[in-house]
């Protein structure tokens, strides 16, 4: 379990960040933003080092907005232990068990429960940190503009299933896959999830 604990991006890491960046070097990026996790920022800085569409600056930024779910004491537990300890009470042996008799939403608050401390992040306090983010994301936008975010597998199952409940995230997304929102009018949809061919971006 990870959540805020941070590393180093791995050798696969770096390997998976690449292959993102070759497959999304042919979007004209207007903002680059990444989690202010280090494995993050690396990833982020990967992707950019190997854009070859866009005009002008693209520095990478971070925004500690789009953290991973914070797991309080559980971070740096054995996942699925951890996930055990937490659904027990609910009948649930794993978190793909309470994502599907739950919710992931409700996931979030079990998890601050089982937390002896409480410091886990329960779902009010995610979605209060997640909308800041894309409250920001909005002030900065203009019309037409591509954004690059870089966060963590789910932050991003999290995000999709708020817009889109119909899409399927009992699997994590792929490290260096591709999930794209379209905001449109105020209104965010998720366009694809969990993508890693360049084809379809």
């Amino acid at each position: 379990m990870q959540g805020w604990c941070d590393s180093p991006l791995t050798t696969k890491g770096r390997t998976d960040a690449h292959s993102t960046g070759d497959n999304l070097a042919h979007i004209n990026f207007n903002y680059a933003f990444s989690s202010d996790t280090k494995r993050a920022r690396e990833t982020c800085k990967i992707i950019v080092a190997e854009n070859k569409a866009t005009q002008g600056d693209l520095s990478p930024r971070s925004l500690h907005y789009f953290r991973e779910q914070k797991y309080g004491y559980f971070e740096g537990c054995d996942s699925k232990q951890a996930w055990l300890m937490i659904g027990a009470s609910h009948n649930c042996k794993s978190f793909k068990e309470i994502i599907k008799n739950y919710s992931i939403e409700q996931a979030r608050d079990f998890a601050k429960s089982a937390d002896p401390f409480h410091e886990a992040e329960n779902n009010l306090e995610f979605w209060n940190r997640l909308n800041q983010g894309f409250n920001y994301l909005d002030e900065v936008a203009e019309n037409n503009d591509n954004i690059l975010l870089v966060s963590h597998g789910t932050t991003i199952r999290s995000i999709v299933h708020h817009f889109d409940s119909n899409i399927d995230i009992s699997v994590s997304p792929s490290n260096g896959s591709v999930t794209k929102l379209v905001c449109s009018s105020g209104k965010i949809e998720v366009a694809y999830f969990n993508r890693y061919d360049k084809r379809k971006y």
